[in-house]
């Protein structure tokens, strides 16, 4: 179960900021009446009384001095209970996307460690006779000290008996990188059809600010944008129905772009980013973060066509060079026929006379079969037309 920050997060700032209250109210009466002991006993032996090495009045409080340190401890308490909520509500969602990637040998350390870190803070209380305040330091790091030594000794134990740690099938699978989807690879929609052929191991996770700002293309005031966003959430719909698909909350500063805090949650947690944007792929490469780019997955998966083949293409449109026609094979690639200008809409046999590589994808040239024989005439030109100058390979 994923935590929900519209819901869950009032509910947290209400309970510190009533804790942060009651806190404050407790230390204020108890800081009053000592308050009140030190001026007494200055009144009586009629000395000046220091407090933090301030002089101060050795007068009895009066219920309005009182009233005044009550409310200003409580105040005090109000705020320190915004900033420690804060604080916890980042770190529980980071610990529980940590916890929802962490394999169940990590799992068994962390409840062993808890358990047995909580039984020797219970001996050494029974023997020695410490305050409420010191059993709670000495619970924490004697569970911080035992779930590092138990996950010290799981490590230990998969490097000396490999084969037991990878002998279960869900533990080959709790070892696979979790797949981080972006809003662009969602919108799109091939990546259901990829997880759905088993391409993707290991959880896919949509973190929950990726889905705030689908949300928010969804709700947009533009049609087109609006239908895109309900279209990427009808396939996350789809896709949690069909695989594991989680949605974590992550603690991450709300300021920074999607990008930006999807890379550092890919970072944190280990995992693999699959998009089909192209700057986010440069910029998570620059970061050392592995991607999953699925263009150039649909690139590595198109039919190999060599010079000479033949096909039969459908005219669409016309090209930018004179007397060129454009065509499409089913797998998108584009085709550039030479004297196709005129024959918009007729399907046609063709002989491919060249292949060029672009950033965007793969063209192939060709010239329409006549006699069963191509025309003959060279596509120099018509290669510079649709990439420029010179060919240029996409660097890696």
């Amino acid at each position: 179960m994923t935590l929900s920050s519209r819901r869950v997060r009032p509910l947290l700032t209400l309970l510190f900021v009533a804790l942060g209250a009651f806190v404050g109210y407790v230390l204020a009466r108890e800081f009053g009446t000592w308050l009140e002991g030190k001026l007494i006993a200055g009144e009586d032996e009629g000395e000046v009384m220091l407090l933090w090495f301030i002089p101060i009045n050795s007068t009895r409080l009066t219920a309005t001095d009182k009233a005044a340190l009550v409310a200003g401890f409580v105040v005090a308490g109000i705020l320190l209970g915004f900033v420690v909520e804060r604080v916890a509500f980042i770190q529980s969602r980071r610990a529980h996307s940590s916890w929802v990637s962490m394999s169940w040998q990590d799992k068994v350390a962390v409840f062993a460690g808890v358990s047995f870190g909580i039984l020797l803070t219970v001996l050494l209380r029974s023997i020695f006779l410490t305050p409420w305040w010191a059993n709670i330091i000495v619970a924490t790091l004697l569970c911080y000290i035992s779930v590092v030594a138990f996950q010290s000794l799981m490590e230990q134990i998969r490097f000396y008996f490999p084969s037991a740690a990878s002998a279960s099938p869900h533990d080959q699978k709790t070892a696979v990188r979790p797949k981080l989807l972006d809003t662009n690879v969602i919108i799109d929609g091939r990546i259901a059809d990829i997880c759905r052929a088993g391409f993707l191991e290991g959880p896919v996770l949509v973190p929950d600010f990726v889905l705030e700002e689908l949300q928010q293309i969804a709700d947009s005031g533009d049609s087109l944008k609006r239908a895109r966003g309900r279209r990427g959430l009808d396939i996350l719909h789809q896709m949690q129905k069909e695989m594991d698909l989680k949605v974590p909350s992550v603690g991450l500063d709300s300021g920074e772009e999607v990008d930006a805090r999807l890379v550092r949650l890919a970072k944190e947690v280990g995992g693999t980013i699959v998009t089909n944007d192209y700057n986010l792929n440069r910029v998570a490469g620059l970061q050392g973060v592995e991607v999953l780019n699925i263009n150039e997955l649909a690139n590595a998966v198109k039919p190999v066509v060599l010079p000479g083949e033949e096909m039969t293409v459908t005219i669409i449109r016309e090209g930018k060079e004179k007397d060129q026609g454009i065509g499409y094979l089913d797998d998108g690639t584009m085709i550039v026929v030479e004297g196709a200008r005129k024959l918009i809409g007729e399907t046609l046999p063709i002989s491919v006379t060249s292949v060029h590589q672009t950033v965007q994808g793969k063209m192939i040239f060709g010239k329409i079969r006549e006699n069963g024989q191509p025309e003959e005439s060279g596509v120099d030109e018509s290669v510079r037309a649709y990439s420029g100058s010179r060919p240029r390979r996409k660097v890696r």
